[in-house]
Formats: C-alpha cells, structure tokens, sequence
C-alpha cells in the first residue's frame, strides 16, 4: 500500500467509499461559458471562442474528454436557440459523446420585461412568461432533459413602484402552473440573488423566499444555490445544510466571487468556502442521505482562455470535493460532542490541507482521462487550433475566403 493510502487509513478514511462518491460525481458545464461574452462594460473576443451552437457542443465535449465528470452542457433558450429550437441538436450532442442538461429559460431580456416576468403587473406578459417556460419545458423533453434552471430578473428600483405581496403572489401562480407542466422525470430548480437588475428589492433574493417558493410550487420545485448570488459575509454553507436536511436543495451554480458577482473560475478566491459546502453534501451522503443534487458552472470568461478557465474550474470542484471526503467524519462528531472546538476545527483543516493529487491521479487513470487535464490541454494545441479554424469560418461565412 503506497504512503498515501497508509496516511488516509490512518485518518479513518474509508478510500473505497471516497472512490465511489467521486466516481458518481458530474458536473455541467454551460453553453454560454463557451462563446463571447461581456460585462456591462464592454466584450473583449478570444479567437477560439465558440461562435455556433456546435462549437459551444465541441468545447463541452473535450471538458468532458479531459477530465471524464462533465458529460452534459446546459442551454439558453434564447441564446442558444434565437430562431427557435433546433430538434436535432441532441443527436449533435451525441455525437460528440455529450448529452444537453439543464434547459435554461430566458425571462429578463427582452423589452416587454422591463417591469418584470411572472411578478409584472400586465397578465399578458405574465401569460407570455409562462408560455416561455412551457416551451422549454417541451425542449428538455425532446433532449432528455432532467433540469429546467430558472433564474427570475424580477424585482424594483424605486419604493412603492409596485405591490411587494402581490408580485408574491403572482410568481407563485406561474411557478404552481410551471411545474404541473413538467413531467416527472424533471425538477424545477429556482435561482435566487440579493440584487441586480433590481436594485430597490428583488422578488426571489434569497434562498429563504426561493424555498418558500418551491414548498408552495411542489416537490418538483428545488433551490439552485449559485455560490456567487450572496451578500458578503453570507455563511454559504449553513445554508446548504439547511436545504439539504429540509430536502429542499436541487442544484448549485459553481463560481466564485470577490465581491458581489459571479462570472470567477470557481475555488479562485474562496476554495475553503467551497470545501465546507462539499463537507456538508460529504456529511449527509454519510449519514445516508442520498438526495440527488444539480451541480453545474455558471461562469462566462471575458479575459481567460475559455476552455482552460472551464477545466480549470471542474478539476477544482473535483479536488475540493475530493477534500471533503476525506474529513475524518467519527473524529470530528466526538470532537463536536465534547465541545472541543480546537480538536473539530482541525479535523476539517487536515482534510482541506491534504494533497488529493495522488487520489485524483489514481481516479482519472481508471476513468482513462489525463491525470493532470490542464496540463493535457494546454500541452495539445486544441486551442490554438480551434482559434484558426473558427477564424477561418467567420471569414467564410462573411466572403472574406
């Protein structure tokens, strides 16, 4: 047995328990992390950003063939579909070994929801809101969809701009109507964020009004935690134990943030956050708790190479999660029990100090995916490659070739 596997046993780790809780582990990645994208400040474009729906398809899929956790790319109605949905896009998916996931509708962008979507105060925008999310809801059954992701821009600028109980109201109708229409191999799973583009109130700000919400809407309807959507401070992972023990959590946004936004290569800024999340997740499918979970990136990069920020960011969910597992979980509930605080606090730090690289190496090596997909990547010249390709399209496609 090599020194690793000695120093984990003598932590009391059960190593082919940790195998197979990261042997289950996927992770989405989304269509829009692949294409140009901007802030509200401007757009700089990288070469090999994708440019079609295909290319955003070949991106997902050498994620998926670097590190083997990623076998399905998540999708904008809008963004992705803008003269209507595509029916053969999941045989595309296919061919390129991936499947689509979550479908994400888009209620936040055109004109006619400036006052808001399920929460504006004209019923015909309502109605067309809804009439958007059952038209998803139609696509994610064309692809095997399980997910339907919704994120609600909904909210106010300015006090007494609108009735506050009553746009309640009335996004629990739509969400009630939503879900009924779902069929039952799909979940709901509803986003919530403190502020923007709403900056007096928004109507689903936290994750308190979002369980509300699902409660009202059905056991369908789950919370989507993205970990960028939190004032600072915000003890993120408390929150995660407590959907997880009200078997109200459906998923997570992957990200990081330095302040109040989310578009960061996710465990960049916070890593330790991210453990403690996994450690709770860690915590419950120990004590048997087997609630399926959503775990998705929601990141678009305006300044890293595209490809290598989303490997980047899957391989550092994969070593943070590897971390959590290791927590030596019968220490540290003796620990807690007796009070001694120093003793716990420290059971979790060895675990997120270990190195899990050996582990991980020993992992990818039996999924047949490189043991260091960075490296791989970077090494293979597919970017490059990519860049003068989708270069040469574009010219093309505009009569430039």
């Amino acid at each position: 047995m090599s020194d690793w596997k000695h120093r984990l046993a003598d932590d009391g780790v059960d190593l082919n328990w940790v195998r197979r809780q990261l042997g289950a582990l996927q992770i989405e990645t989304p269509s829009w992390g692949y294409a140009n994208t901007g802030t509200r400040f401007g757009k700089f474009l990288q070469a090999s950003a994708a440019l079609t729906l295909e290319h955003k398809i070949q991106d997902a899929s050498e994620v998926h063939r670097l590190t083997g956790i990623a076998p399905r790319m998540a999708v904008h109605v809008l963004w992705d579909f803008p003269e209507g949905f595509d029916p053969h896009v999941g045989e595309l998916a296919e061919q390129h070994g991936l499947k689509i996931g979550a479908i994400n509708p888009n209620l936040f962008q055109d004109q006619l929801y400036k006052l808001g979507s399920f929460a504006n105060p004209d019923p015909a925008i309502r109605k067309r809101a809804v009439r958007h999310c059952l038209a998803s809801i139609e696509i994610g059954e064309q692809v095997g969809s399980s997910h339907l992701s919704l994120w609600l821009a909904d909210g106010t600028n300015y006090p007494g701009q609108d009735d506050l109980v009553r746009r309640k109201r009335f996004i629990a109708e739509a969400l009630a109507e939503v879900t009924l229409a779902m069929p039952d191999t799909m979940t709901l799973l509803l986003e919530y964020k403190p502020f923007e583009p709403g900056f007096y109130h928004t109507d689903v700000s936290e994750w308190g009004a979002a369980a509300l919400f699902c409660r009202a809407a059905g056991d369908r309807a789950k919370v989507l935690v993205d970990t960028g959507h939190h004032l600072p401070g915000t003890n993120v992972e408390h929150i995660v134990a407590i959907l997880l023990d009200e078997a109200l959590l459906g998923g997570f946004h992957f990200n990081d943030r330095k302040y109040a936004d989310d578009d960061l290569t996710a465990g960049s800024i916070n890593p330790y956050q991210l453990f403690l999340i996994f450690e709770q997740i860690a915590t419950a499918r120990a004590g048997g708790i087997d609630a399926p979970i959503a775990y998705m990136i929601d990141q678009s990069h305006n300044v890293k190479p595209k490809l290598e920020a989303m490997v980047q960011s899957v391989t550092n969910i994969q070593e943070l999660y590897a971390k959590a597992l290791l927590v030596n979980r019968q220490k540290l509930h003796a620990a807690q029990g007796a009070g001694d605080i120093v003793a716990a606090e420290e059971t979790l730090r060895r675990a997120f100090f270990a190195d899990t690289t050996p582990l991980l190496e020993e992992v990818r090596e039996q999924m047949g995916v490189p043991v260091d997909p960075l490296d791989s990547l970077r090494r293979s010249g597919i970017v490059e490659k990519r860049a003068a390709q989708r270069k040469a399209d574009q010219s093309a496609q505009a009569g430039f070739a």
